[in-house]
């Protein structure tokens, strides 16, 4: 199904729908809270019922935006909603949603590892954020565009892409903040809401996190940890940790990043940023997990220790066997008479 099928099918979906629920998936971050916020309102100015229900809380810093108190956390109800939009969701899983049984389900995402389980599947990685692809929805739709819709919409592309810093920047994505600068959004205060409202604990956190930093001996893969009891003696609990990557990412020859985040005992989350030619999506899928080529990630069990090193010594091997098949395609042996 092409874009332009795919979003007819969803617009009229829409369109003939009366109560609407979005959600995203388990543990949303800034650019599906704030694509979901953007279709709630996008609906309600079309005479539509919307509401945001998401599994888990809302992470900072957007939990102190002022229309999080919009977002109701739990499960959606059986009965009550004849339409249901997942955001950034592989599966109906990944939503944490336990009701949804037989409701028409639209699946929006920009992630390649998606299994298409909905009645309406939009599914393209190539997109920067599901916001870029929420924009393109209210243009087909002549949504009557607010400052503020424009503004959580340019605020889930920001977030998603770091910026314009990571490799999922196009000039797609380019192209629609600049038509959501001019409908409203506000570059500035988008900076300054993502970037620059750190509390002192999240500094001293990051200090703890960057401390356990270790480099494999090819000096290309990194680690990083962070532990409840960081969190709980600096009196945080869900905080967003993506500028702790980047900074490990950033250092000279590092390609690959695993941040490992302890979830309970001998239990971690393990997130991977890589660069350049290394898919993070790929590695991700080998330990049961799955993302986007430059940002993943998967669950780990055992002690930190042992992960530590098992798990970089296997992602080692994978990598040095595909360069050296790499090589051969590159440089194949010359033929024998």
């Amino acid at each position: 199904m092409t874009r332009n099928e795919a979003v007819s099918l969803i617009r009229d979906k829409i369109l003939e729908s009366r109560r609407i629920a979005i959600t995203s998936h388990l543990r949303p971050d800034g650019d599906s809270i704030c694509t979901g916020l953007a279709l709630e309102g996008m609906f309600r100015r079309i005479g539509k019922q919307a509401r945001v229900i998401n599994h888990d809380p809302t992470p900072y810093p957007f939990c102190h935006m002022p229309e999080a108190g919009r977002i109701r956390i739990g499960q959606i109800p059986p009965r009550g909603y004849d339409l249901i939009i997942l955001l950034e969701c592989a599966n109906v899983e990944r939503s944490g949603m336990k009701n949804l049984g037989r409701i028409f389900k639209i699946n929006i995402d920009h992630h390649y590892s998606n299994d298409h389980y909905a009645d309406i599947n939009w599914v393209e990685p190539e997109a920067a954020a599901v916001g870029e692809m929420a924009f393109l929805l209210g243009e087909r739709m002549g949504i009557r565009w607010t400052p503020e819709i424009a503004g959580h919409l340019y605020c889930a592309v920001v977030s998603d892409t770091g910026s314009f810093q990571f490799s999922n920047t196009t000039a797609r994505a380019f192209e629609v903040c600049h038509k959501l600068v001019k409908l409203g959004a506000s570059p500035i205060k988008t900076t300054e809401f993502l970037f620059n409202t750190n509390s002192p604990e999240k500094i001293k956190l990051l200090a703890q996190v960057l401390s356990t930093l270790q480099i494999n001996r090819q000096g290309h893969i990194a680690t990083i940890a962070m532990f409840k009891k960081n969190l709980e003696a600096l009196g945080l609990k869900e905080i967003d940790t993506e500028d702790i990557m980047t900074l490990a990412r950033s250092i000279q020859g590092i390609e690959i990043v695993l941040f490992f985040k302890e979830m309970g005992r001998d239990k971690f989350r393990v997130s991977i940023r890589s660069k350049g030619k290394v898919n993070a999506a790929a590695i991700a899928e080998l330990f049961d997990g799955g993302g986007h080529v430059h940002a993943a990630g998967f669950t780990a069990i055992g002690r930190h220790e042992r992960l530590t090193k098992e798990i970089p010594r296997k992602i080692e091997a994978i990598l040095k066997k595909e360069r050296r098949f790499s090589r051969k395609e590159e440089h194949p042996s010359a033929p024998t008479d």
